[in-house]
């Protein structure tokens, strides 16, 4: 028999030792699996690693395993298919609000508060007082009012829908006027101008790229001008030759023209982030208080609560925008409420720095930081890692203080194989999400949640230990 021959006779043999689905639905792991899974999804995990091994016989890769592994190689397919996409991770970056992972960690009262409404019926849309309807707005209203200073105060459920709810409750169908400098785009390919196409506004751009005036402003108002827009420069800068009006001057402006101010703050930042040598963010009181109408913020960004699109000002345009159709499309439900609520309590009884993650770790000193970075270094050390603490930078994050950074110690690992290790730390649960620079595997402990200490400290040395030669 020939060569050829042979191999085709020795493939024919191999595929003919494949058991079929039904012997393998009849061993008792399969009755297992069928007791956790449905039939058909037991079915089709296997059928999938028979596949898998017909193409492996093809190409000459293996022998056909043992019935009992292909049973076993199936649950674990199946394991994968039903495991959650969306769990914890652990942010080694050093950037405090990150969108991808999440953006703002809430705190453990906030955490507290969504349990509670969770499991049980709530008062959401109910009035204890009155024993009949309520309404979801007020949970938060008086909590905004007090800590802002504005008239009346609406929740919805991202930013994004607070600035479309804000344009087409108040400009729908009429022009809208806003700097050149603000037409911003955002993370996820948000685009201020496409917001407004979208609410039905008219836009109408003034001003120069890095230049804008009130003269600009002037020129462009007309009959058909429902309000004036501005949009923070959140993730970004215009430095050098620009100049733009301040909030205050460009409310002036607008009360002479008897139109309304309205202002995407974005960050949602209730401290003074100099305080922490930041740059400075414009804060929503501050907004209000330089005579802003409306402003819109979020309240998973430097609020440091849950995703929240939060809108404030005077309560005759807070009204319409209530009323307004959008606002059941865009309403939030009772797990941001309760943990939004709870989020500006701690503002309101000045426990932010202590109680919320965002300003906790904001707030948090050099000095603290080499600490923890030193012992957890040593116990690396002491696990065999390979590390050096080194000084760094953490970043605020989440389209905030853009090109503004805190002084850090890190956590710097030497391997060989640094992307690999990156890739493998991702792979765990929970995951580890650090960033390589320097061609090592640096660690923030700043960002670093206090629960996830021990856990950090067992994957790296699982896996960050360098293996020597025999």
């Amino acid at each position: 028999m020939s060569e050829n021959g042979e191999g085709n006779e020795r493939l024919q043999s191999l595929l003919r030792q494949l058991p079929s689905v039904d012997r393998l639905m009849l061993s008792p792991a399969a009755y297992d699996l069928v007791d956790v899974y449905s039939r058909d999804l037991v079915v089709e995990a296997l059928r999938t690693r028979l596949d898998a091994l017909r193409e492996a016989i093809f190409v000459g890769h293996r022998d056909v395993p043992m019935n009992a592994t292909i049973v076993q190689e199936a649950r674990e397919w199946l394991e994968e298919l039903v495991a959650p996409t969306l769990r914890p991770v652990i942010n080694a970056t050093g950037v405090i609000v990150h969108t991808n992972l999440g953006r703002a960690p809430l705190s453990e009262a906030a955490k507290a508060a969504i349990e509670a409404v969770a499991g049980d019926y709530s008062t959401l849309e109910y009035d204890v007082d009155e024993g009949g309807r309520g309404s979801r707005f007020a949970h938060s209203a008086e909590l905004l009012l007090r800590l802002t200073g504005a008239d009346d105060a609406l929740v919805v459920n991202n930013n994004a829908a607070a600035v479309l709810l804000m344009l087409a409750g108040l400009c729908a169908g009429r022009e809208v006027v806003i700097s050149r400098s603000q037409l911003v785009e955002i993370g996820g390919g948000f685009r201020v101008p496409d917001v407004m196409a979208q609410s039905g506004a008219k836009l109408v751009e003034v001003g120069t790229t890095n230049r804008t005036y009130l003269r600009d402003y002037a020129a462009a108002i007309g009959e058909q001008t429902a309000a004036i827009l501005v949009a923070h420069h959140s993730n970004f800068k215009i430095v050098g030759f620009s100049s733009e009006p301040s909030l205050a001057e460009l409310a002036a402006f607008a009360r002479e023209r008897e139109l309304p101010l309205l202002y995407d703050q974005g960050s949602g930042a209730l401290l003074n982030t100099a305080r922490y040598g930041l740059d400075e963010e414009p804060t929503v009181q501050q907004a209000l208080a330089d005579g802003v109408d409306v402003v819109s913020f979020s309240g998973d960004k430097l609020l440091g609560g849950p995703q929240a699109g939060i809108l404030c000002g005077r309560k005759d345009l807070i009204d319409r925008l209530r009323r307004h159709p959008l606002t059941r499309a865009v309403r939030p439900d009772k797990l941001c409420l309760a943990a939004l609520s709870t989020t500006l309590h701690h503002f309101l009884v000045q426990e932010a720095e202590k109680e919320v993650p965002v300003w906790r770790m904001i707030s948090r000193s050099l000095a603290d930081l080499e600490k923890v970075a030193e012992e957890w270094a040593r116990r690396l050390r002491d696990a065999g890692i390979l590390v050096t603490v080194v000084d760094g930078f953490s970043t605020v994050g989440g389209g905030s203080l853009p090109g503004s950074t805190l002084p850090t110690k890190l956590l710097a690992i030497d391997h060989p194989e640094i992307v690999a290790l990156a890739e493998t730390l991702r792979r765990q649960k929970p995951a580890v999400i650090g960033r390589i620079q320097n061609n090592r595997f640096v660690v923030d402990p700043r960002t670093v949640g206090e629960t996830q200490v021990d856990a950090l400290l067992q994957l790296l040395a699982r896996h960050a230990r360098v293996q020597t030669g025999a």
